[in-house]
């Protein structure tokens, strides 16, 4: 077995396809990627396809983060009421972003920017709630 050390590779034919193991990746100068995806019929942009941000925190007491990416803040609002503040923001509030915590229901308020998302968390009966877990996790386009 090799190790191949390289800065650039170029395709041969198509000098923005290279293909690894027969599949084909393609790229563009702009960073986007995109290869076969499940059943080969199809593309998946990379880019488009990652979450590109994503936390899981304790909603309780003092509120904390677990684990995080692409986070850069968390408050605390009143019982159940968060707001996750985005290291790298958003390119528009057109973004998709959903979570859950455990054994509660969680809506996303109307207070959504390219650098902030506010949620609501609630038990069964619909009463906000804070929880010991919390996750979610944003897809959409970086600034």
């Amino acid at each position: 077995m090799g190790t191949l050390k390289t800065d650039i590779i170029t395709g041969l034919g198509n000098v923005q396809e290279v293909t690894f193991v027969s599949n084909k990746m393609t790229g563009t100068a702009s960073g986007s990627v995109t290869l076969p995806g499940e059943g080969g019929s199809t593309t998946t942009n990379l880019q488009q396809g990652l979450a590109k941000c994503w936390t899981q925190f304790n909603g309780t007491s003092t509120v904390a983060t677990q684990d995080s990416f692409n986070q850069g803040g968390l408050t605390d609002n009143g019982t159940g009421d968060y707001t996750i503040t985005y290291t790298n923001n958003m390119a528009n509030d057109d973004y998709v972003a959903s979570g859950i915590g455990n054994a509660a229901q969680m809506a996303i308020n109307d207070s959504i920017t390219t650098s902030t998302i506010r949620m609501l968390v609630s038990n069964s009966g619909g009463t906000d709630s804070d929880v010991t877990i919390v996750t979610v996790t944003t897809h959409g386009d970086l600034a």
